[in-house]
């Protein structure tokens, strides 16, 4: 969602704080502004699109100033327009702001029966109004700038600047993630810690309901209750020159052919030299629960649909799984001796951290799986599996994913053999798979180019259907989830045996069929449902191994050659043409891979 950057600094800000914002490009945007205070004067520059368009305004118009707020918007009321596009001032503030004021039409209200008229259609300007009135009452920046927070319901991130003040930042956190960066004579302030790894690897995350006083000299913190809080400083290892493309064209083509690396890197961190499964301490008694409940969003909700194959058939254990953003307000039920299992990227998705919040207390445990160990899911959980999956720029998950089915994998088994599923001899062979993992990425990737054939007949098409069964299915969601987001084409997924319960009625020469097959015990079942499918002049694209294509690939439209793999891991393999097929059919057409068109990479509003 929208981006927010601050810097006290010693140094002209604007270069940085665009530079900054270009760190956050991957959070989505439509809009991006700065703010600057030179001289004890607050003025501001906007644009609409993408950052380029800001640069090129302030190469016509610059910016001085060493103090200044940034913000890339990802809109929610009222269009992208450059009226829209924040920062926000009303005279002597200026404010930039991620989340959703829910009252705003009330505060507009309250505003109009004050005289004061809003000139923009966001909820966003209603706080920099009525900052503004507050300090019109003789209140100083810091007492008129909470006040209004006070008045405020929704979700909010939000930072303030001030005329007159150029050693004054204020900062806000109610949901949306909010981070303060300290450095030598300078504090800076980022959305996340990315947007500031250029600038300083120490870190203090706000939590819910603090406001923050910065200055160059340091940042005086309260909680919601007004009291004097202290949060920890962090450490963070982000290296700024990773936040590139490395020679690739996109993000999103660099991040799929880091998988067989990052893979690598995170079954270092749980297997042992002996093949023995670790998990963080405090670890995880399989034997005290009953039943596990997942809890994701987008393509970690389709990792936990991989999972809960794994953990029901392996470790026999029953899995509830859930969208985050229906869960909680389905208000179910959780009986004792129950896992509850949190799954996000960024570790800052509003509604999976809303679902965490309805479980806790209810739960026996509190696990999440995440990318970032310092994020609030992380914070809030009893046990953190991070998935090391480093830095993920483009917006549709690659290397996130299968570094969480990895995860969530090693986790199964762990179970499994915890609760006397399976023998020390049955894990070690599924821990030599994993550890075969990487290498077959490398084959995987390896068929880029055929695949990209494959995608250039794709992106003639209008409607692509995808079929999976049995542990294939999720994949076979999230292979249609990939194209549509970053193609714009739609895209369906089905269980293969749904087939003749209604889809194959779409089914016609126009409309292609992605086939997603290892040569696995369900893989005669998937062949004949895809043969009701050419029976009908549906276009085949069969993704399969060499004997799965010598067995069935007669007949079919296309085909990519999978290598070889045990099943357990099929679904993480095979993650890869998925991808590749969704990237190489961006490109074909022409959309925009890493920030496809209304999407945002971290959803940290409702």
């Amino acid at each position: 969602m929208c981006g927010i950057v601050g810097i006290l600094g010693n140094h002209e800000a604007a270069p940085n704080l665009v530079a900054a914002l270009k760190r956050l490009e991957y959070r989505g945007y439509d809009s991006a502004g700065i703010a600057t205070v030179n001289a004890g004067v607050l003025d501001r520059r906007r644009a609409v699109g993408k950052l380029a368009n800001l640069n090129d305004t302030l190469v016509h118009d610059p910016l001085a100033g060493k103090t200044g707020i940034g913000h890339t918007r990802w809109a929610t009321h009222g269009a992208p327009t450059i009226a829209n596009a924040h920062p926000h001032q009303a005279q002597d503030v200026a404010v930039v702001h991620n989340g959703i004021i829910e009252n705003f039409r009330e505060l507009r209200a309250e505003l109009a029966a004050a005289g004061i008229a809003c000139q923009t259609e966001t909820d966003t300007e209603t706080v920099a109004l009525f900052t503004q009135l507050h300090m019109d009452k003789g209140l100083s920046p810091v007492e008129a700038a909470f006040a209004t927070i006070t008045k405020l319901q929704g979700a909010f991130a939000l930072a303030f600047l001030f005329q007159g003040q150029d050693d004054l930042i204020l900062a806000a956190r109610m949901g949306p993630p909010l981070a303060i960066g300290h450095g030598d004579g300078e504090m800076f302030i980022g959305s996340d810690a990315i947007a500031l790894a250029s600038l300083t690897d120490r870190i203090t995350y706000l939590e819910d309901g603090d406001r923050a006083v910065v200055t160059r000299a340091g940042v005086e913190i309260r909680d919601a209750k007004g009291t004097l809080v202290n949060r920890p400083i962090r450490r963070i290892e982000i290296d700024a020159s990773h936040v590139d493309k490395a020679g690739h064209k996109h993000f999103m083509a660099k991040e799929i052919a880091e998988q067989p690396a990052v893979l690598a890197n995170t079954l270092k961190h749980y297997l042992t030299d002996g093949g023995e499964i670790l998990l963080p301490d405090p670890g995880i008694d399989f034997t005290a629960f009953d039943r596990v409940t997942m809890v994701a969003c987008g393509t970690a909700f389709y990792a936990c649909m991989t999972a809960k194959y794994w953990f029901e058939r392996i470790a026999r254990l029953p899995v509830e799984i859930d969208v985050a953003s229906e869960y909680r307000y389905r208000e179910p039920p959780i009986p004792g001796r129950t896992l509850a299992l949190f799954v996000s990227q960024s570790g800052e998705t509003a509604d999976t951290l809303a679902a965490l919040r309805y479980c806790d207390g209810k739960a026996e445990r509190i696990v999440s799986v995440v990318n970032v160990p310092e994020s609030s899911i992380a914070r809030e959980s009893d046990l953190v599996l991070p998935i090391h999956a480093g830095v993920e720029v483009g917006v549709a998950s690659t290397k996130a994913f299968t570094c969480q089915l990895t995860v969530l994998l090693m986790l199964a088994l762990k179970a499994a053999h915890a609760r006397g599923e399976i023998d020390g001899t049955s894990l070690a062979n599924h821990v030599d798979a994993l550890r075969g993992l990487p290498a077959l990425m490398h084959l995987g990737i390896g068929q880029s180019p055929q695949i990209q054939a494959t995608a250039r007949k794709l992106s003639e098409a209008r409607d692509i259907l995808f079929l999976g069964r049995g542990i294939m299915y999720p994949l076979a969601l999230e292979g249609a989830l990939k194209l549509k987001e970053i193609s714009y084409i739609h895209a369906e997924a089905y269980a293969s045996g749904e087939l003749k319960h209604g889809p194959i009625a779409l089914i016609d020469k126009h409309v292609p069929v992605v086939v997603m097959a290892p040569n696995d015990a369900l893989f005669d079942k998937t062949v004949s449902n895809m043969q009701e499918v050419m029976a009908r002049k549906g276009k085949v694209v069969l993704i399969s191994d060499a004997k799965g294509l010598d067995d069935a690939g007669d007949g079919v439209w296309d085909q990519v050659e999978m290598p070889a793999c045990p099943d357990v891991i099929a679904p993480i393999l095979y993650a890869v043409p998925a991808q590749l097929l969704a990237y190489h059919t961006a490109v074909a057409k022409g959309t925009d891979v890493d920030q496809p068109r209304n999407l945002a990479k971290s959803v940290t509003v409702e």
